[in-house]
């Protein structure tokens, strides 16, 4: 522990991804004295730094290398085109760096002062700074947003080079050949349709008997059909055991199949609380038994003035999730009434198509025994979508069969991260089917499958 008394904030938080950093500007904005303590050098957490941003820049250049091989021609367009690897990764790490400087900018915009280093909490309810300059820091609340890391699988050994975690397969120096990945989550298709783009012959490895878990069947169904067509085999009910290298080829071991041979290995089997080092145990925080820290309604943990957000509590691991839990503890701490609608957190898959969800599943409805009605509408009637030469996919809506209002948005197709948020935004309102529905819609635009989806949940729909 640093010498001397302990520097004192309103508010310091642990962790400088999306629910810390816009847990800190939020504070800020409020009036608190934040501080920030992060041991990594760049700001961003996971998301930025080797998640969703560097992710996100491969899938739109490996996206753009597959149009100009596949479908430039149909355009009437000539080109050729060679894949220079390096370059991709030079431009992934520019995007990076722009969004990292931009929240080291915000930072200091909001006056929000940083701590590099470790922090730990200790017994007394401090945090300790653990870094090149070791400080001790003293609030009034303590915030623990350190987001998650990846899980592991039993009998998988990560090494980092032939079996690497969604981090390393960022990088990969090379294409290679062959690419086998484990587990068929939103992850696990991402990283599995770049390299499939740029030239891998990919498996994935999935211990359930579907897809995507979690999300709507038969949507879920529609993706893997899609991903299959652009050359991805997958195999279901497979239970990997182990993952034996030699030579610098894996052999993956799956219980009562042939073993699979691959150039590199993805483990993508889920994320777990990054809670190590925290001194949690030191401090009296108290976990659940998935390792998740227990909160109340409030991000109120066992210890009074200590409060967890984002992929360390409850909910779905999701960046925008972690945001709006910062903001509605800042809210809260301000005296503001602020709450999270958790059942109205869109997920994406950014898959070519991407795959976006929001609400009840039929699944879910089915199980609940909630009686509902169901509209969709495929892309493949949508002018926009003929015009742009993406026509696969469907949006389906769900509505209540008594009240109609609208329960559950699931879409496949092209932007379908950028339409759900039309669905998000009418359920955070309760609206019905008729009020999308008699939404007035611009033409010619992808949105209109969203209305006529709406329609078809009356058997209405106009363009089919």
């Amino acid at each position: 522990m640093a010498e001397g008394a302990a520097r004192r904030h309103d508010v310091v938080i642990v962790g400088a991804g999306p629910g810390g950093y816009v847990a800190a500007i939020r504070g800020a904005q409020l009036g608190f004295d934040v501080g920030l303590v992060e041991k990594e050098p760049t700001l961003g957490g996971t998301c930025v730094r080797v998640g969703c941003i560097p992710s996100k820049a491969l899938l739109e250049s490996s996206f753009l290398y597959a149009e100009a091989r596949s479908s430039f021609a149909a355009h009437g367009l000539t080109a050729q085109v060679e894949l220079d690897l390096a370059a991709m990764h030079a431009r992934k790490e520019k995007v990076v760096k722009q969004n990292t400087d931009g929240v080291a900018f915000l930072m200091k915009k909001n006056g929000v002062t940083v701590y590099r280093g470790t922090g730990r909490l200790t017994a007394d309810r401090e945090v300790v700074v653990e870094g090149d300059e070791p400080v001790t820091l003293a609030a009034d609340h303590v915030v623990l947003a350190t987001g998650s890391v990846p899980a592991g699988l039993p009998g998988v050994e990560v090494d980092g080079e032939v079996v690497v975690t969604s981090t390393e397969a960022l990088s990969f120096p090379a294409v290679p050949p062959r690419l086998v990945v484990i587990g068929a989550g939103y992850i696990g298709l991402e990283l599995g349709s770049v390299w499939a783009r740029l030239g891998s012959q990919v498996t994935v490895l999935e211990y359930l008997d579907r897809v995507l878990p979690g999300m709507d069947l038969e949507t879920a169904k529609e993706a893997q059909k899609a991903l299959q067509k652009q050359g991805l085999t997958f195999r279901l009910g497979a239970k990997v055991t182990g993952v034996e290298v030699q030579g610098g080829v894996a052999r993956v071991l799956v219980e009562g199949s042939e073993p699979v041979e691959a150039d590199r290995v993805l483990v993508c089997v889920g994320r777990k609380p990054n809670t190590a080092g925290l001194g949690l145990e030191e401090a009296g925080v108290e976990l659940d038994e998935r390792g998740r820290v227990k909160v109340d309604i409030g991000f109120r943990t066992s210890v009074p003035g200590v409060y967890a957000i984002g992929d360390l509590v409850p909910g779905p691991m999701l960046a925008h999730k972690a945001e709006e839990d910062g903001v509605a503890l800042m809210e809260q701490l301000a005296g503001i009434p602020s709450e999270v609608h958790y059942d109205l957190v869109p997920g994406v898959v950014y898959t070519e198509p991407e795959v976006a969800t929001v609400g009840a599943s039929e699944e879910t409805l089915k199980e609940r025994g909630v009686p509902y009605k169901k509209g969709v509408f495929p892309f493949g009637a949508n002018g926009r979508a003929r015009a742009m030469g993406h026509t696969e996919g469907r949006v389906k809506v769900l509505a209540h069969a008594e009240t109609d209002r609208v329960l559950g948005v699931h879409v496949i197709g092209p932007r379908a991260g950028e339409l759900i948020a039309q669905a998000v935004l009418a359920m955070s309102f309760g609206a019905s089917s008729e009020d999308v529905a008699r939404t007035v819609f611009a033409h010619p635009t992808l949105s209109e499958v969203v209305k006529e989806a709406a329609l078809a949940v009356d058997g209405r729909a106009i363009h089919s």
